[in-house]
């Protein structure tokens, strides 16, 4: 299947967003897919010229994927790792040129070796950080940082409203360890609901905890 426009891809995508929301929500983590204006932010780091190796953690229904592939524009290589086999097969079936793993995000590594891939330049995250308890972010991020290039970047977000809750504010914590650099983004209101995005460059080694 094409690409979509990004609004029309987010309004289809809703009904089965939301199913499996209602099935998982704390892997989940949102009720609506993310919007354009979000999509947009949080892929700026894709590089638009070279080779880029973009891996993408929790793709979900894909709201995310169709920018990074039009940032690449046929170039170099994205891997998207979903946990969700059902929304695993929705993003594959949309976006072929994407290599897409059904396996947890924390084998970033594992599955980067599988396609002789030493490094990701940038890795896109979808994922619900401020749903994970502490030694989840910790061991997950950790595995980013050691999946990453010297010189790469790592994009997630955060809506607004939770931003100052306790595990949302460790978490950029975590991010201030693990990167040189840490910027928080302008607040897309637009989105569904807001959000802005951590934008982290130059990963250090932090300790996982298992």
């Amino acid at each position: 299947m094409n690409d979509l426009p990004a609004h029309e891809g987010t309004s289809r995508d809703l009904p089965a967003f939301l199913t499996e929301f209602l099935r998982r929500p704390m892997i989940v983590g949102a009720v609506a897919p993310s919007g354009p204006d979000l999509a947009g932010d949080i892929t700026a780091a894709v590089p638009r010229t070279g080779e880029p190796v973009v891996v993408e953690l929790g793709p979900g229904t894909g709201a995310f994927t169709g920018a990074v592939q039009r940032r690449l524009g046929g170039r170099g290589q994205h891997v998207a790792i979903e946990v969700n086999p059902r929304l695993a097969r929705r993003v594959a079936d949309r976006h072929p040129a994407v290599r897409v793993v059904v396996a947890d995000a924390a084998r970033i590594g594992d599955v980067l070796s599988s396609y002789r891939l030493p490094a990701a330049d940038v890795v896109v995250s979808g994922l619900p950080w401020a749903a994970f308890s502490e030694r989840r972010q910790r061991s997950m991020l950790s595995r980013v940082v050691a999946a990453l290039s010297a010189g790469g970047a790592f994009t997630t977000f955060a809506y607004r409203h939770v931003r100052w809750t306790g595990p949302a504010r460790r978490f950029h914590g975590l991010l201030t360890e693990s990167f040189e650099e840490v910027t928080v983004g302008r607040t897309v209101w637009r989105n569904l609901p807001p959000a802005l995005v951590y934008h982290c460059r130059r990963p250090v080694r932090i300790a996982a905890t298992s």
